[in-house]
């Protein structure tokens, strides 16, 4: 009887995945889940591994093999600002994490260390702002394991929105609420975090289903750089080393479940949003690369609580009104080190670091020449100005300082090319790939004089591997549409992420408030 059952409901699953979408009931439930850091390639390199969420996902969704961040800063804040605005980082004024979600005057509740944080620097409406104008009674919940990555998705929306902190809890600021509800309380207090303090993060398959070599002395900066990785044994500590674990993720996914419980999110006739960010793929990628046997186990380990997730998604919440969105917020480099000597001694342009600062040095001296205060000339990553306020009245020719600079940047060694922003403000429909990123990262007038693109591979500073890029590697993600009102199947055509908000807001028959960068992909829905 039970196996008859079973066989029944399968069959009536299989029926709603191929009803018409006229006769699919209206989604209840939008479901964002957002893997931090996840490479696109990262499906096709360990698929003949991955049997739980992200095969079922790639296998029964509408999957888009060529999706891409659009955008020059491939970063965590910008990123997540895209993905359900459909809008590029110079529409939602979200350019970089510098300029991300801090906010002094949004303190965290309940005293929890750390700056503060909001929604205050997005501009404009999100896929969630729509939905509430057409009915009022929509709630979303967001939860990811970083503050930019739970609060973005959303844009200015005062929903539940809750991040992990380093002490082990899961916080909001006063942008949101005055208190933590109960079922918060009830959640830190399971200390989930904490009670892994002295265990060891071991290898989830047989040592011999890893490829990767596990002593790559670059990886970790040569400090806990191999398997197994143990928790620190105090409980403090132990809260804050998870984040760079699979285990990070598993508490993000068991909070977003006890969130929907409490909640009762997705179970009206109404449709709304739950936005899960899993930030472990980012923490392990900068700490040991994308190359790395970690970052193998790491996505096998993020297949498998997946398909527990929606295995226990499904258990509460009808799956024929269920609607999954998958993606990433932006991908990431290998470490340049080990890149350069896989390439080999006769390899030209391997990736280096690169230090900007010195092609700033000669433009600084005229200014010092002029007795202007050098600091007028500034750089931010990859991006150099010099403040018009600072030189009025001077003997400074602006011009020229520029112009140095511009031709020391220029032979560097790292260095691709250094453009005028003036020439590439009006880009935004170039076949100039690189181009076209940078003019959708910042409004025409925009207060910077150029823009600096590395070498492919080369990266500033000394994180281990890192992103933020125009590059492919940086930008290219992952991006499937999952559930009853989405035709299965594979997409190879070049798509962005500025395409989901439209394609969702299509799917739900919801009227964006403004005007979008993105498209709808009518690939991906069921006609």
């Amino acid at each position: 009887m039970l196996i008859a059952a079973m066989l029944t409901l399968a069959a009536a699953r299989v029926a709603a995945q191929d009803a018409p979408a006229s006769a699919q009931p209206r989604p209840s439930l939008v479901v964002l889940i957002t893997v931090d850091q996840m490479r696109a390639d990262y499906l096709d390199r360990f698929g003949s591994q991955l049997t739980g969420g992200l095969a079922r996902l790639a296998g029964g969704g509408a999957r888009y093999t060529n999706a891409h961040h659009d955008h020059a800063i491939t970063e965590t804040a910008p990123g997540h600002a895209t993905l359900l605005s459909g809008r590029f980082p110079r529409s939602t004024g979200i350019l970089a994490n510098a300029v991300g979600v801090g906010d002094d005057s949004s303190a965290l509740l309940d005293a929890a260390d750390g700056p503060g944080a909001s929604p205050r620097r997005f501009r404009g409406t999100t896929l969630v702002d729509w939905i509430r104008t057409a009915e009022p009674r929509s709630r979303a919940l967001s939860i990811s394991g970083k503050d930019r990555s739970a609060i973005l998705p959303i844009g200015r929306s005062k929903q539940q929105v809750y991040w992990y902190v380093p002490d082990g809890r899961f916080i909001t600021s006063r942008y949101y609420a005055d208190t933590l509800p109960t079922w918060v309380h009830a959640f830190n207090a399971r200390d989930l975090a904490r009670r892994r303090a002295g265990q060891s993060w071991r290898l989830l398959l047989p040592d011999s289903a890893y490829p990767e070599p596990d002593s790559v002395v670059f990886e970790a900066g040569a400090v806990d750089a191999v398997f197994p990785h143990v928790v620190p044994d105090d409980s403090a500590r132990a809260a804050d080393y998870v984040r760079v674990t699979p285990w990070i993720d598993e508490i993000v996914l068991a909070m977003a479940l006890a969130g929907l419980d409490a909640t009762g999110i997705g179970t009206g006739t109404h449709t709304d949003l739950l936005s899960v960010s899993l930030s472990g793929t980012d923490f392990i990628g900068h700490r040991y690369g994308p190359d790395s046997r970690e970052m193998r186990d790491q996505i096998l380990r993020v297949d498998r609580s997946l398909d527990g997730f929606i295995d226990s998604l499904y258990s509460v919440r009808d799956s024929s009104r269920v609607a999954i969105i998958f993606t990433s917020d932006h991908g990431v480099g290998s470490i340049p080190e080990l890149a350069a000597q896989r390439a080999g001694p006769e390899a030209k342009d391997v990736p280096l670091r690169v230090d900007l600062r010195t092609a700033l040095e000669r433009g600084r001296t005229l200014l010092r020449n002029a007795e202007v205060d050098e600091r007028a000339l500034w750089l931010d990553g990859g991006i150099i100005g010099l403040d018009p306020a600072a030189i009025v009245g001077t003997r400074v020719n602006a011009g020229a300082v520029i112009t140095r600079v511009l031709q020391d940047a220029r032979a560097m060694p790292g260095v691709l090319r250094v453009d005028r922003w003036s020439d590439l403000a009006r880009a935004t429909r170039s076949r100039d790939t690189i181009a076209r990123r940078w003019a959708h990262q910042f409004t025409r007038e925009a207060s910077l004089d150029l823009v600096v693109t590395l070498t492919p591979g080369s990266v500033y500073g000394m994180s281990i591997a890192t992103h933020g890029t125009p590059h492919d590697y940086d930008s290219h993600v992952p991006l499937i549409f999952y559930g009853p009102r989405f035709l299965p199947g594979s997409h190879h055509q070049f798509v962005r992420t500025v395409d989901i908000a439209p394609t969702i807001a299509a799917m739900l028959g919801v009227r964006p408030t403004e005007a979008l960068d993105g498209e709808v992909l009518r690939g991906a829905l069921r006609p």
